[in-house]
């Protein structure tokens, strides 16, 4: 079975209430307080706005199948302006046309860098240079980056169920 957990679902010290610290990447505690501080400096450290990051998020999870990272929803973006609506576009039951010019690029450079991350386009590299500044890019960059290799690391691993309903919660930090 797909799902079947290929790792102790979380360290002895479980029910932190921390996502990152109880799952199984709390079995190594050398490893994870690293993972922690990286998590937060996605969020709190660069120039995108938390709705943005979480838009970026939500794109990745579609491409990595990662059931929680589908379902949750990061408060600070919520708070920052993230709608169900929005999240819709990602899903595939809205048109683009209701997010914002920036919010249609993001959904973009997540999917090409996905895709082909070598391949963007000469119109898609233009736009994103004319609507983020060089450390927004690179900003969106590590934070698909991040996402990425996360939400892939929990698929690997294994154990999640088939569905989730959507959850909001805080920023692991």
């Amino acid at each position: 079975m797909a799902n079947a957990p290929r790792v102790d679902a979380g360290p002895a010290k479980a029910g932190t209430g921390n996502v990152i610290r109880d799952s199984a990447l709390g079995l190594v505690p050398e490893v994870v307080d690293a993972v922690v501080a990286l998590n937060a400096a996605v969020w709190d450290g660069g120039p995108l706005p938390p709705a943005e990051v979480e838009l970026a998020r939500l794109q990745n999870a579609q491409f990595t199948g990662c059931v929680m990272c589908r379902a949750v929803r990061y408060d600070v973006a919520v708070a920052d302006g993230l709608t169900e609506d929005k999240v819709a576009v990602i899903q595939g039951d809205a048109d683009e046309q209701t997010l914002s010019e920036r919010e249609r690029l993001i959904i973009a450079f997540t999917r090409q860098f996905h895709l082909d991350p070598a391949g963007i386009a000469r119109d898609l590299q233009q736009a994103l240079r004319h609507s983020f500044t060089a450390a927004e890019l690179l900003h969106l960059s590590m934070a698909v980056a991040y996402f990425c290799g996360a939400s892939r690391c929990a698929v690997a691993l294994g154990g999640m169920p088939e569905s989730m309903p959507r959850t909001e919660i805080a920023i692991p930090r």
